[in-house]
């Protein structure tokens, strides 16, 4: 039987139909198709489209999983960044599935690691006791539009899902720099506390340029007038991010501070996430930013940044770490989910 798998992000659609080629390995990609949320009215009119135009002489789905970038309520969900609503109901019901299952994109991640294959994932620190990847509690951290946490139990027979807003705990500034940054981002945005998603995100590395180019009173630099344009713009604020990881690709080195300050926070946030979920099966790097910073992570940097953690050090160089690098590892996850919907797991 086939299974239809979804990634439904604000900004790009990614669906497709798999079949299970056995139980114990991963899915088989069939058909696939790309989309632009913003050229599309709803959920509903893609799936049809791929259905209908895209999957012919394909054998109908009738297991759907679909990863929603949003909150989701009594089986129907709201679409963050974009002014769409998902009801499980109205899937099955207009495309005859027997099974549907919503499900936020990131928690749904945790069911593709069971059926990763060696090319989607680099292992950055191995634990010594050589526990399997898929027996066992394993977290994944992942930077990108916002700062996103999933943790779950695998086993042999089963996956649990532990869901977490991890992302949104108050940042804890261990430099002066990172002290004043945060005091600037209260003023700035008028706010009474500041998560760690404000500074390790997307939105995050915008946020720490405005800061520093306010702090030292940068004027004549170019990135200064996309700051402003920014503020009319919401295209060029969502640009921000790439521009300056462009930048200090490059070699422009106000652009390299900045990047290097937000990576430095990044990395002992994983380093405290390592600590507080003591996640032994694995503790695994995902989202946007993950296949784009590749080189900043299997650095010495990264790993002086995640063990620094003073009398506990030892214990998280006993925590495995892996980087996942497949682009549409969510993809992936929600396939990965639909084939154990096949099990009734």
């Amino acid at each position: 039987m086939n299974f239809l798998a979804c990634d439904l992000g604000g900004t790009k659609v990614l669906i497709a139909i798999y079949e299970e080629v056995n139980k114990n390995s991963s899915p088989k990609l069939i058909a696939k198709e790309r989309y632009l949320s913003a050229e599309w009215d709803s959920i509903y009119e893609i799936t049809r489209d791929f259905l209908e135009n895209k999957c012919k002489n394909k054998y109908f789905p009738k297991i759907a999983c679909f990863g929603i970038a949003g909150p989701i309520e009594k089986n129907n969900a709201k679409i963050t960044n974009l002014n769409w609503e998902v009801s499980e109901l109205k899937l099955r019901n207009y495309f005859h599935f027997e099974k549907v299952e919503l499900i936020n994109d990131f928690a749904v991640l945790i069911f593709g690691i069971k059926y990763l294959e060696n090319n989607q994932f680099k292992t950055l620190q191995n634990n010594p006791s050589n526990i399997n990847k898929s027996e066992s509690y394993h977290t994944i951290v992942g930077a990108g539009t916002g700062l996103g946490i999933s943790r779950g139990i695998i086993s042999s027979t089963k996956v649990i899902v532990l869901p977490s807003e991890g992302g949104h705990i108050e940042f804890a500034p261990k430099t002066q720099e990172e002290w004043e940054l945060k005091q600037w981002l209260k003023n700035a945005l008028n706010i009474e506390r500041v998560s760690y998603e404000r500074i390790i995100s997307g939105e995050g590395l915008s946020n720490i340029a405005k800061w520093k180019f306010a702090k030292d009173n940068i004027i004549d630099h170019p990135f200064n007038y996309l700051i402003k344009e920014a503020e009319e713009s919401n295209i060029v604020k969502k640009s921000l991010a790439g521009r300056i990881c462009k930048l200090a690709k490059e070699g422009d080195p106000l652009m390299s501070e900045i990047e290097k300050l937000w990576f430095d926070a990044y990395s002992s946030f994983i380093g405290d996430l390592a600590l507080h979920e003591l996640c032994m099966g694995g503790l695994w790097i995902a989202g946007g930013t993950a296949p784009k910073h590749f080189k900043n992570f299997i650095s010495d940097s990264f790993l002086k940044q995640f063990s620094n953690k003073g009398r506990l050090k030892d214990i998280v160089k006993t925590i495995p770490i892996r980087i996942i690098l497949d682009e549409e590892f969510g993809l992936h996850s929600a396939a990965c989910r639909a084939k154990m919907l096949l099990s009734n797991q």
